[in-house]
């Protein structure tokens, strides 16, 4: 079979991942389904329902891309897709509107047209599960779907529409699914839409619920769509879990909300409009209308930000971050930018912390005498890294050789890690070029003295008495880093903490923070020990 020619320029050379070689567009049914919808599908509620439901650029873009095709006819994202966007934007809406077209929509491939276009045709019998852990979430979208039906043209090709289940024409069907009707999971469906996927875990059987539904969905070559919310990355969810696999054959689609404080009123307003994106802006080209009033979503944020600002970020800002167990304030780090240079011959010590391979490596270096850190070097595994990759470690002995020869360095504090995949090798070769009394093996699986030094560190931060350069990788670790309760109680009787990441496997490192530790650890032992540049034993500057 000769390949299909790119409807945008007439070319019939194609990319391996299905692009056209002289325009780079990729043949894709989201047209189709774009114009489909727009005919047959109306707002389904509010002071506009019954007018046609158009879709934003933002919403078009999503059908195009899953929905794409390769020159052969069968879908690029061949398993499903992922949208991930914040409360409110109108997944419900679109769900639905994806979920009629998937009824009696073109969205199998049926070949090509004579301009390289290609065709689409409805499934012969559709079986469409809206799928969720409770009844509560799957009504959701079906409080979306059935108006959406009953309200507009399709009324009169779906004239069976309950409260349970829409039969559709041909003996095909659309029925809520929930964790807990089991009996229904066996079914051969050819298309699931998979809600609120950020709250289904293993406990509720959310993790089950998926791979089952999945399964059945392949034998019938049909696919499936999660459409979430941010989730905790603490409670391992299916939506975590899509993302962070990169399974093959998935389009995740998200939107991330940039660099900014949740609590800075204008770095909020300037991610809401990112992660918000055509909802809050509208087209007034297209008469699409805005529906996100951006005023009434920050006195949302507000409201929650002093209870649990973790969840406003989750839920309105699309950050896919732990709750209030944060071990570190982020607005608080951020304020301690002030990037300087360091004069040569500065009494300085170093932290270290991580791992050969798994783990990012980081070295991170404290001014005695001010208390300003900045990163020495921050080793993180590359994308695409093969199997046997282990961090340059030549070029981090290079860096720190460097460091001790610019500058005083008192002490190097240096976790080598208790596992398979320690640095244990860093420290011998340091202790025995500088000495076992200046390289201190300094294990941070030792629960009081790391609970204290952990309190010290964010004692600095929320008073002040820390600075940093402002490294971007450096903040990424201090503030993917989480509170892990230890078994030790200070003075007071309140149970201490270290830090950890958001679960074992994450790809969210914290080494950075870790090493930040045990550098500035280092530093009050340094000012203890009444240490100076030039090794006087006088406290010179200033501290009692």
């Amino acid at each position: 079979m000769a390949p299909p020619r790119c409807a945008g320029c007439g070319c019939t050379k194609w990319t391996a991942d299905g692009r056209c070689r002289d325009c780079n567009e990729f043949p894709t049914l989201g047209y189709e389904v774009w114009s489909w919808i727009e005919d047959h599908c109306v707002i389904p509620d509010g002071e506009f329902a019954g007018d046609p439901f158009l879709l934003t650029d933002e919403q078009a873009r999503f059908l195009l891309n899953f929905y794409r095709l390769l020159p052969a006819g069968k879908f690029f994202h061949e398993r499903g897709g992922q949208l991930i966007r914040p409360q409110k934007w109108g997944k419900g809406p679109i769900s639905a509107a994806i979920i009629c077209a998937e009824g009696q929509g073109p969205v199998v491939f049926d070949g090509w047209d004579a301009e390289g276009n290609p065709v689409g045709r409805p499934w012969a019998t559709p079986w469409i599960q809206l799928t969720a852990i409770s009844e509560s979430q799957t009504a959701n979208v079906w409080r979306a779907l059935v108006p959406m039906v009953r309200l507009g043209s399709l009324s009169a090709e779906i004239p069976d529409t309950g409260e349970t289940r829409i039969n559709l024409p041909g003996g095909g069907r659309i029925e809520p699914v929930t964790a807990s009707a089991r009996s229904r999971l066996g079914q051969r469906i050819t298309f699931a839409l998979e809600d609120e996927t950020h709250s289904w875990y293993e406990s509720n059987g959310g993790r089950t619920l998926a791979d089952n539904q999945r399964r059945n969905i392949a034998g019938m070559q049909g696919r499936w769509l999660e459409t979430t919310n941010a989730w905790d990355p603490a409670e391992e969810s299916v939506a975590q879990q899509t993302y962070e696999s990169k399974e093959p054959g998935v389009y995740i689609d998200d939107v991330e909300p940039g660099e900014g404080s949740v609590r800075n009123k204008r770095e909020r307003r300037k991610m809401l409009k990112l992660v918000y994106g055509d909802s809050a802006a509208g087209s007034k080209e297209r008469g699409i209308r805005p529906w996100i009033d951006l005023d009434r979503i920050d006195a949302e944020i507000r409201s929650l930000l002093e209870r649990d600002g973790a969840q406003a970020e989750r839920f309105f800002l699309n950050r896919k971050i732990a709750g209030e167990s944060r071990a570190f304030s982020v607005a608080k780090w951020d304020a301690l930018a002030e990037p300087r240079e360091v004069k040569d011959g500065s009494l300085i010590v170093l932290g270290v912390d991580g791992a050969r391979s798994d783990d990012a490596l980081a070295v991170i270096a404290t001014e005695v005498e001010s208390g300003y850190q900045w990163p020495i070097g921050i080793w993180e595994v590359p994308k695409n890294a093969p199997e046997d990759y282990e961090h340059p470690f030549n070029n981090v002995d290079a860096a720190v050789e460097e460091a001790m020869e610019r500058w005083e360095v008192w002490r190097i504090y240096i976790d080598p890690g208790s596992t398979q995949g320690n640095i244990n090798h860093l420290v011998d070769r340091w202790q025995g070029r500088w000495g076992d009394k200046r390289v201190i093996d300094w294990h941070m699986n030792r629960q009081r003295p790391v609970a204290y030094a952990v309190r010290n560190y964010t004692v600095a931060i929320n008073r002040g008495d820390l600075t940093h350069d402002g490294d971007e990788v450096f903040a990424r670790h201090i503030k993917n880093s989480v509170k892990s309760r230890l078994n030790v109680r200070d003075d007071d009787g309140r149970h201490m903490h270290t830090i950890s990441k958001d679960r074992s496997g994450s790809p969210r490192k914290i080494d950075a923070a870790a090493a930040g530790v045990l550098s500035w650890e280092a530093r009050g032992d340094a000012i203890a020990d009444g240490a100076t540049a030039g090794g006087g034993s006088e406290v010179w500057f200033g501290w009692d």
